[in-house]
C-alpha cells in the first residue's frame, strides 16, 4: 500500500483542532483502486490513503475482462488500510463515498455468486451485435455500441449461453462489490444511466431498449433504491472496521461525473454561455460538461447523469493515456522526450496518426476501428512516433470540442484533468493549441475521489451545494495562434485518412 500525497492537503494535527467529520472516498478506475481521506472542506488528509493497481486481461479476439473477485479484494484492501490509519488517529467517519468506472458490466447467479468476469467498456467482442441494437440514442443518451450493456447482452446469449442462463441478476461492479459488503447490491442513477438502459428524462429504465433485449426487467436493480445509502456492514466487515459503521455508505458515482466535479467544473451550461467544459486524459479520455436534464443530445456525443437532478453531456475516447502508455512499452524514448516536445512545432514529423488502439467511441463509435501510422520513412524515429500520436488524440479532442461548443456554446474555462495529460506539460499545450481555447491544469490530483467525498458531502448536509467549495487549479496554457492554421490541416488530414480507410462517418 501506498499513502497518497497532494497540492492541497489538512495535516492531522489541523484536523484534530478543528474537530473534523471526515469522508472516506473509493474510487475503482480503469488502473487502479485508491482509497482516499477527505475532510469537511474536501482537502485530501496528507499521508492517509491505500492505493494499488491492476491490469485489465485482454483477448485477442477484443476481450477486456477482470475477475469481479479479485477487483473486489482491492477495494477491500485498500479499505482495510485506511481504516487501520483512522481508527489509530481517531478520525471520526461521517460517510464512505465512491466513484466507479463507468459502463461496468457483469453478472451473478441467485446466490450471489459472479457467472462472469466483468466484461468492460474497452471489451468490442460484442461489436457484431451492434445492428441488432436499436438506435435509442434520443432517449438513452448512448449510441449503440459494444461499450454499452445492450450490445453485451446480446452477445453473451449467442456466444456465452450457458453463463447468460446461469446469470440470476446483471449489475455494475459497485453493485457487485456494496452485495459482499452489506449483503445487498445498491447502484446509483449514475452509473444506471450509462448502461444504455436508462432513460435520462423520465429518470427509468427505458422500455424500448429492454423490449430488445433477452432479459427481463427483475433481473436489473430497483429504481426506487437507487442512490439510497446502507448503513449495516456484513458482521464479518462490521468487526473489522468499527470506524465504517453505522455511517452512511453512498452508491459509487461514475467517475466521469465525479471526475468532472472533483476537478472543478460546477458551472452548467446555459443561455449565459458560461459554461465549464472539463478535459480528462487517464486511461481513456473524456470531455464534458453539466447541462440541465431536458438538453438535446448531439449526434455522436453521450449523456449520462450525476444525479436525478443533473446530467452530463460530453464525448469519450476510448484512446487516451493508453496511447501514451502502449508507445512507452513498445518503444525507446530519449530521455529528453518531453523537453523535445515542449520545443518542436507541429506536424514536424509528417506522420498522420489514427489512435484507434481500442477501436474509437465519440465520434465515430466504431468498435472495429484498428490504429495507423501513415508517412513512414527512414528518418522517422521513435520520437517523431511519439510526437505525431499525442497530436492525434489532441486532435481526436477537437472533434469532440467542436460538436460541444456548436450546441452549449463556447465555454468559458477548460480544466484539464488526469494523470496522464498533466505529466506532460508538453501535451497539455497540445491541448490548448489544437482547440484554440485556454487549458486550465488542475491541481486536484485526484479529481475522481475528491468529486465523489463533495458529492457525499453534499448529501448529508455538510455543505449547501457542490459550488461552496471550488476546486484548486494551477498553471493556464494559452493557445498559441500562429499554430492554429497547423492543426487545422492536421485534422483534415487525419479526416481524410480515415475516410480512405474506413468510409464517412457521418
Amino acid at each position: 500500500m501506498s499513502a497518497l500525497s497532494s497540492t492541497e492537503v489538512l495535516s492531522k494535527t489541523e484536523a484534530l483542532s478543528s474537530g473534523d467529520a471526515f469522508i472516506v472516498s473509493l474510487d475503482v478506475g480503469t488502473s487502479s483502486v485508491r482509497a482516499v481521506l477527505y475532510d469537511s472542506s474536501a482537502r485530501r488528509m496528507e499521508g492517509y490513503g491505500a492505493h494499488l493497481p491492476y491490469r485489465i486481461r485482454t483477448t485477442p479476439d477484443g476481450g477486456a475482462e477482470i475477475d469481479p473477485e479479485e477487483l473486489a479484494q482491492h477495494a477491500i484492501d485498500c479499505l482495510d488500510e485506511l481504516h487501520r490509519q483512522v481508527h489509530a488517529a481517531g478520525f471520526r467517519i461521517a460517510a464512505v463515498a465512491g466513484s466507479a468506472f463507468w459502463h461496468s458490466f457483469c453478472g451473478v447467479d441467485q446466490a450471489g455468486k459472479p457467472t462472469l468476469p466483468i466484461l468492460h467498456l474497452l471489451d468490442t467482442r460484442s461489436a457484431a451485435e451492434v445492428p441488432r441494437v436499436p438506435d435509442t440514442h434520443a432517449s438513452t443518451g448512448c449510441v449503440p455500441h459494444s461499450s454499452y450493456w445492450p450490445a453485451k447482452l446480446l452477445w453473451l446469449e449467442k456466444h456465452r449461453p450457458e453463463q447468460f442462463r446461469a446469470t440470476h441478476r446483471w449489475l455494475s461492479f459497485p453493485e457487485f462489490l456494496f452485495e459482499k459488503l452489506f449483503g445487498e447490491a445498491r447502484v446509483s442513477t449514475s452509473m444506471a444511466s450509462a448502461t444504455g438502459l436508462w432513460n435520462q428524462s423520465g429518470n427509468n429504465y427505458d422500455y424500448a431498449a429492454l423490449a430488445a433485449l433477452p432479459i427481463r426487467r427483475e433481473q436489473l436493480a430497483d429504481p426506487s433504491s437507487m442512490d439510497q445509502p446502507l448503513y449495516n456492514l456484513r458482521e464479518e466487515f462490521g468487526g473489522m472496521w468499527p470506524a465504517y459503521s453505522n455511517i452512511p455508505w453512498f452508491p459509487a458515482i461514475g467517475d466521469g461525473a465525479a471526475n468532472h466535479i472533483g476537478s472543478g467544473c460546477l458551472r452548467a451550461a446555459g443561455p449565459s454561455g458560461d459554461a465549464q467544459f472539463s478535459l480528462m486524459v487517464g486511461t481513456t479520455g473524456a470531455m464534458r460538461a453539466l447541462v440541465s436534464s431536458g438538453a438535446v443530445i448531439p449526434a455522436g456525443l453521450w449523456c449520462y447523469r450525476l444525479d436525478r437532478r443533473r446530467a452530463l453531456l460530453g464525448g469519450a475516447l476510448s484512446n487516451g493515456g493508453e496511447v501514451y502508455a502502449w508507445l512507452k512499452r513498445t518503444l525507446a524514448f530519449p530521455r529528453d522526450a518531453e523537453a523535445r516536445l515542449e520545443n518542436s512545432e507541429p506536424g514536424q514529423h509528417g506522420l498522420t496518426v489514427l489512435p484507434f488502439l481500442a477501436g474509437e467511441r465519440s465520434p465515430y463509435w466504431r468498435a472495429d476501428l484498428r490504429g495507423v501510422i501513415a508517412g513512414l520513412s527512414l528518418s522517422t524515429g521513435p520520437f517523431e512516433i511519439l510526437h505525431a500520436s499525442l497530436e492525434s488524440v489532441a486532435l481526436r479532442f477537437r472533434e469532440i470540442y467542436g460538436a460541444m461548443s456548436t450546441s452549449l456554446g463556447v465555454p468559458s474555462e477548460v480544466i484539464a484533468s488526469g494523470g496522464a495529460l498533466l505529466h506532460s506539460p508538453a501535451w497539455t499545450q497540445m491541448m490548448a493549441d489544437t482547440l484554440g481555447r485556454p487549458v486550465v491544469a488542475s491541481t486536484e490530483l485526484e479529481a475522481s475521489s475528491r468529486g465523489a467525498a463533495l458529492y457525499a458531502l453534499e448529501r448529508i448536509g455538510a455543505i449547501p451545494a457542490l459550488e461552496t467549495l471550488p476546486a484548486s487549479t494551477g498553471a493556464t496554457f494559452s493557445p498559441r495562434s500562429q499554430f492554429e492554421p497547423v492543426y487545422a490541416r492536421l485534422l483534415e488530414e487525419q479526416r481524410g485518412l480515415f475516410e480512405k480507410l474506413f468510409g464517412s462517418h457521418t
